[in-house]
């Protein structure tokens, strides 16, 4: 059975992928294209397409930067304890996020 923290990381990095070929595609196609970002109306469509991909990119980026953090933190022996307070953080928390940094309540 893969932990969690591993499936998370895989799936992040498998995230991160994807939308990197998704955003090469967008920026090939826009290069092959006429369109004139600023003028023509399907610009507008090629640039918020870029961006939206960019923005789900950085996202994912953020995601996979908080995983290798908690697999740091485990690997110290700090997983599982919030930043905050110093309590535990509950395992049906860390199970919906493994790399939960706060417990609920400091969360919150």
């Amino acid at each position: 059975m893969t932990d969690p923290l591993s499936a998370e990381r895989a799936a992040a990095v498998a995230q991160i992928a994807a939308l990197t070929r998704e955003f090469d595609q967008v920026v090939d196609a826009s290069r092959q294209s006429n369109a004139d970002d600023e003028h023509d109306p399907e610009g507008a469509t090629i640039a918020f397409e870029r961006q939206q991909v960019a923005a789900l990119l950085d996202s994912a980026r953020r995601r996979l930067a908080d995983v290798e953090a908690a697999l740091e933190r485990r690997a110290a022996g700090g997983y599982g304890v919030c930043e905050t307070c110093g309590r535990p953080i509950a395992p049906e928390r860390l199970a919906a996020r493994p790399a939960a940094r706060t417990c609920i309540d400091c969360a919150r």
